[in-house]
C-alpha cells in the first residue's frame, strides 16, 4: 500500500492565517516543507481520508486526482477535516462525467453517526438532484468494513466526544496501517482492542499537534507519541514498523526543519504536504 499526505496541519494551518508568532514567521520565511495545509491523506489512488477545505488546493498543487477516488473515510466533523459544501460539486453542471454519465459511479462517504449527521442530510438533499452522485454510510468503532478492497476498522479516538471521532486501521494484501490523528493518548478500550487484535502494523501515523507540549487531553505531543510507540512495540509493532508524526499546530513552536532532527532521535519520520510512503 501507498499513503500520500496532502495536508499535514491542524485547523488553522501552519503558518496560521492571521498569526504573528515566531514559529509562523519562521515557516513563512523558510517556505517549502515548513508550509502546511489542513490534513488529508490518500491510500493508493482510491481511498481518501478526510475532506478539508484545502482539498481543491491539493488537487491543483499536489496532484490529488479525485476522479480516481471511490470512497472517503472521515475522522470527524470538525471543518478542517470535513468541509461538506464542496461535495455539491459532484452535481450536474458542476461536473461532467464521461459518456453522458454512463460511467459515473457514486462517491461513498463513511463517518460516525454524530460526525455524519450534517453530511447525511446533505447527501439526502443532493440525491434528489442526482441519485448516483453520493452515498453515505454510518460506521462504528471496533467494527470492520470492506471498502474498495481494504478492510477498514474504525477506532475510538480521544478527541471532541460530541462528534464521535475515529481513527482507522487500514489493511490490504497483508499490510496494515494505523492512522491516528486528532486524538490524545488512546482510550483504554482502544488499547484493549488493539492488543487483542494481534495486528502488527507496518506503518503507524500519530497525531503530534502539540509537538513540544502535552498538556491537552484531545491531542498529543512528542512525549505522548513516544509513549504510544513504546506501548505499540510490546504487541502491535516490531523493528520493521515505520512510525511517523502528523497533524501539526504552530502552537507547538517547531517548523518541519526544526522538528525533523528531534523526531529522528526518537525514531519517527515527520510528514509534510506531499509526503509519501509505500509499505
Amino acid at each position: 500500500m501507498k499513503i500520500t499526505y496532502y495536508g499535514t496541519a491542524a485547523a488553522e494551518g501552519f503558518p496560521a492565517l492571521f498569526c504573528h508568532c515566531d514559529a509562523c514567521e519562521r515557516a513563512r520565511q523558510s517556505g517549502g516543507k515548513n508550509l502546511r495545509s489542513r490534513s488529508q491523506a490518500l491510500i493508493n489512488d482510491d481511498l481518501l481520508i478526510d475532506f478539508p477545505p484545502d482539498t481543491y488546493m491539493h488537487c491543483l498543487f499536489y496532484g490529488l486526482d479525485l476522479r480516481k477516488v471511490k470512497s472517503c473515510i472521515i475522522t470527524h466533523a470538525h471543518k478542517d477535516h470535513l468541509y461538506i459544501e464542496d461535495f455539491q460539486n459532484r452535481m450536474p453542471t458542476y461536473s461532467v462525467f464521461p459518456n453522458n454519465d454512463k460511467d459515473k459511479t457514486p462517491l461513498h462517504l463513511y463517518a460516525s453517526k454524530k460526525s455524519g449527521a450534517k453530511l447525511k442530510k446533505l447527501v439526502r438533499e443532493l440525491t434528489l438532484r442526482d441519485s448516483i452522485a453520493l452515498r453515505y454510510h454510518d460506521i462504528k468503532p471496533f467494527e470492520s468494513y470492506e471498502i474498495e478492497g481494504y478492510t477498514v476498522t474504525p477506532l475510538k479516538a480521544c478527541h471532541a466526544p460530541d462528534v464521535e471521532p475515529l481513527n482507522f486501521i487500514i489493511q490490504r494484501d497483508g499490510k496494515s496501517i494505523l492512522y491516528a490523528n486528532d486524538t490524545g493518548y488512546f482510550y483504554p478500550e482502544t488499547w484493549e482492542f488493539l492488543e487483542k487484535s494481534g495486528i502488527v502494523f507496518d506503518f503507524v501515523s500519530l497525531d503530534c499537534t502539540l509537538i513540544t507540549e502535552d498538556n491537552y487531553i484531545y491531542h498529543m505531543g512528542l512525549e505522548n507519541c513516544k509513549k504510544v510507540k513504546e506501548r505499540l512495540l510490546k504487541t502491535n509493532a516490531d523493528e520493521h514498523t515505520v512510525f511517523c508524526l502528523n497533524h501539526f499546530s504552530h502552537s507547538g513552536q517547531m517548523t518541519y526543519d526544526e522538528l525533523v532532527p528531534v523526531a529522528k532521535e526518537m525514531g519517527f519520520l515527520v510528514t509534510y504536504d506531499g509526503f509519501q510512503v509505500e509499505i
